[in-house]
């Protein structure tokens, strides 16, 4: 029963991807360039395409109005999600894995609108992001350290930036052993590791019933003897629940939000927690912030199409003044003739990290390569301890 049982969803994807690829064949062709990035359909005859970074109309079009709407209904059903009045911000995913959202009319003055991110088929390593300057190899190994010593870290940055697919790279180095659950709206995240679970967030239907949203999920997970719990990104009073997990116990975790600077990412963070219904005097909710997020990673995507991080810090206790202070770490620099034409490079700031003296940062001290400045590494204070 099991195997015909599979055979059947097997055939039911088969017939799902097939339909779906004869609905969008007008924009097939950016579907198959492994250069575009996102698709933008802003009418049937309206059609643009982010490549290499950058914003072009295509020639592309639909039939007609209808079958456009044909196209996105389509798409919608394969992740068992339809037009409604009632939800017209909906997230849904193609066969591939490519995120699609779409905005209904009359909340799109134009009408009906879709945008599909496409799924990276070639998957980022640690090595590659080092090949494109996306990071340092410095940078690249004290970003490895943090997570192997189970900090808690937050993958920052604006719209397009790479947040996601930063995220996939800083997931490979969480050692294979480990039960990973992962939190989405629409999966996109393609960990490498054994023992994975993915959960994913559902929306009611027409009559209001059967949604379960984020934060339902988030609560969920932490039943499920997590040693990591990832949320795709964080949107609103999830957050709340996230940073009272991380206070409790719950090591290792990692998200993405939308922020440009590191101290920006807490103020967002702490907008979001105050979404949620529990109600925290600001002081106490900052400490649980502060307390909570170990690190923040920056990541920028300039004008000419390259993704950079710009800034890596560590997060302080509040001052004084119960303010968020934050560690920089590593800084995206513009030096020499490269620096004339706004390339830059990322570079340790020369700052000692707040870690150094905790047992898990230095039981990986055999590890500490390129980063032994950073960790204040003292080989006779090591010996014969942990």
């Amino acid at each position: 029963m099991d195997q015909q049982a599979d055979q059947q969803e097997v055939k039911e994807r088969t017939i799902f991807e097939v339909t779906v690829d004869h609905f969008l064949t007008p924009i097939k062709e950016y579907m198959d360039d492994p250069a575009v990035a996102e698709i933008m359909i802003n009418a049937w005859d309206e059609i643009y395409v982010e490549k290499k970074g950058k914003l072009t109309l295509t020639g592309a079009k639909f039939a007609d109005s209808s079958a456009m709407l044909a196209a996105v209904n389509n798409v919608l059903q394969y992740t068992g999600k339809r037009m409604d009045p009632m939800h017209p911000l909906i997230d849904s995913r193609l066969p591939d894995g490519s995120r699609v959202h779409v905005v209904l009319a009359p909340l799109c003055r134009a009408g009906t609108t879709m945008t599909i991110r496409k799924f990276a088929k070639k998957m980022f390593d640690a090595d590659n992001l080092t090949k494109i300057g996306t990071w340092t190899e410095e940078a690249k190994e004290y970003i490895e350290l943090m997570v192997r010593a189970e900090k808690n870290i937050l993958v920052a940055g604006g719209t397009s930036s790479g947040k996601t697919s930063l995220l996939n790279v800083l997931s490979t180095f969480v050692p294979n052993h480990q039960r990973i659950v992962t939190i989405e709206d629409s999966a996109e995240l393609e960990l490498q590791q054994d023992h994975v679970v993915i959960l994913e967030a559902r929306m009611p239907d027409r009559w209001g019933r059967g949604g379960v949203n984020i934060s339902e999920l988030f609560r969920s997970s932490l039943r499920l003897r997590p040693d990591r719990v990832i949320i795709g990104e964080v949107r609103g009073g999830e957050a709340m629940d996230m940073i009272q997990a991380m206070t409790s116990g719950h090591a290792g975790s990692m998200s993405t939000l939308h922020a440009n600077t590191a101290l920006s990412t807490l103020n967002r963070l702490e907008t979001l927690a105050m979404m949620n219904p529990i109600d925290l005097p600001l002081h106490a909710l900052r400490s649980q912030i502060a307390s909570a997020i170990d690190m923040i990673v920056l990541v920028t995507r300039f004008n000419d199409g390259r993704r950079c991080l710009t800034e890596i810090a560590e997060v302080l206790p509040l001052d004084d003044n119960g303010q968020y202070q934050t560690h920089p770490m590593f800084e995206y620099k513009l030096v020499g003739e490269e620096g004339k034409k706004g390339i830059g490079t990322l570079q340790w700031s020369g700052i000692k990290s707040i870690f150094t003296d905790e047992p898990k940062i230095r039981v990986l001290r055999d590890s500490w390569n390129l980063t032994k400045g950073i960790f204040q590494a003292d080989t006779k204070k090591d010996e014969g301890s942990y």
